[in-house]
């Protein structure tokens, strides 16, 4: 399928439902920028470097499950309220925090060999935190089978992440000499939200293409 159609119907998806997805979400996504302001402003250059990953680990989890759990009952056509949806992330935030430290891990492994290697591992696991949250499948058998369920698309999820993760890169890389002094500015924590919450729109067309890439998809 021309990935162009899949941006679309995604973009689609993602402005009809801004309102809905920013009440489920963005609290979350300020709750984690703010934890990350925080250990700029108190702990600056002595911030250990595993920091960052630490608080993702915490807030990351829940609000991406619960995003993925809002997109499989939008597309079911079954209405769940935000407290449910949250309760059903928080039960799935062990397993999920695990499978993104053990992707983590992966993809900085293969970045660290070269920037190709480390795309391919990050688009070869583009699915593995919707089989662990809609399937239920465990850390490691969500990482084979995204290995397994991405052959035959790979292309076309990269031109898509791409899509959508380019411009955010060329947005950040913009505003950063505006940012001011952390403690002294809130312009960089406002921005981070901003960011972290747009990089939803990237779960949205990962969800897209993980429906049209299953089995029972055709």
């Amino acid at each position: 399928m021309n990935p162009l159609p899949i941006l679309r119907d995604s973009w689609y998806f993602f402005s009809r439902n801004l309102g809905a997805i920013a009440r489920l979400c963005l609290p979350l996504v300020a709750l984690e920028c703010l934890a990350r302001y925080w250990l700029v402003v108190s702990l600056g250059d002595t911030a250990p470097p595993y920091a960052d990953l630490l608080v993702g680990l915490v807030f990351y989890p829940m609000y991406t499950a619960a995003l993925i759990l809002f997109l499989d009952s939008r597309t079911r056509g079954v209405e769940q309220g935000n407290r449910d949806l949250l309760a059903m992330a928080l039960y799935l935030w062990p397993r999920l925090a695990l499978l993104t430290a053990l992707s983590s891990l992966l993809i900085m492994l293969g970045a660290s060999m070269f920037l190709l290697p480390g795309l391919w591992v990050m688009i070869k696991l583009a699915f593995a935190e919707y089989l662990l949250v809609l399937d239920r499948q465990t850390p490691l058998s969500a990482l084979r089978e995204s290995f397994r369920l991405t052959t035959g698309h790979f292309w076309r999820i990269l031109f898509c992440v791409l899509a959508v993760m380019v411009p955010l890169w060329a947005f950040d890389w913009r505003v950063s000499p505006l940012f001011g002094v952390p403690g002294e500015s809130l312009l960089p924590l406002l921005i981070d939200c901003v960011r972290g919450f747009l990089q939803l729109f990237a779960s949205v067309v990962v969800f897209r293409l993980f429906m049209l890439a299953r089995p029972n998809a055709f």
